[in-house]
């Protein structure tokens, strides 16, 4: 789990608080839905949406990826029953930076972002402070062929990262949320342990 300090966490949701305002104030002018340049899995004509709310530094969001996810793509999604949609719910800012790098990523490449990201979660996050979080992230995500000047551009995109943060704003009011893994089935929030049979067991009654 990430040892980001104080200071960052704070700089973070000054961020989220800042959006809020942003959002609020320009709510009815231009609202496209909430399905553009969403990162997604199964067709968009399956019968059940799964949206998955995560954070790259939750070692349950990794733990639900790798163990849960893979149940979900072989009994469900590959048969074309279920689409599963990825939303960045970000806890901190190292998560934030990491979300911004997938959404830079090219679309074809973004789940072996998340896998790679996931999978190296104990080493990138491993540090106390922001700058040499972002060090190791940069050096895991080089094997994606993100380059140093594109890591740094990205971090750096206020389209991107407004993007990101409304997107937070908009879950929390929506479905509540207040930990990850957060699951929403057909609009509806998952109550109870977020588990492969709770989910299944929701997935059966729909199709």
């Amino acid at each position: 789990m990430t040892k980001l300090n104080l200071y960052s966490k704070k700089k973070f949701f000054l961020q989220i608080i800042f959006s809020f305002f942003i959002l609020s104030v320009s709510a009815g002018s231009n609202n496209n839905g909430e399905n553009n340049n969403l990162v997604t899995l199964g067709p968009d004509t399956a019968l059940v949406k799964i949206k998955i709310f995560s954070s790259f530094t939750c070692p349950h969001c990794a733990s639900f990826h790798f163990n849960i996810l893979s149940k979900l793509k072989e009994e469900f999604i590959e048969g074309g029953k279920v689409q599963i949609i990825f939303i960045d719910f970000p806890l901190d800012q190292a998560a934030f930076n990491a979300s911004k790098l997938l959404h830079c990523t090219e679309k074809n490449k973004q789940i072996n972002f998340m896998d790679l990201v996931y999978e190296n979660q104990n080493k990138w996050t491993n540090e106390s402070n922001i700058e040499d979080i972002n060090k190791n992230l940069k050096t895991i995500t080089k094997k994606m062929g993100i380059t140093s000047s594109q890591f740094d551009k990205c971090l750096i995109d206020e389209v991107v990262s407004d993007k990101i943060l409304n997107g937070r704003i908009d879950a929390s009011r929506k479905y509540s949320i207040n930990s990850t893994p957060t699951i929403v089935i057909n609009e509806q929030k998952l109550e109870g342990s977020v588990t492969f049979k709770n989910i299944k067991k929701k997935i059966d009654k729909i199709i």
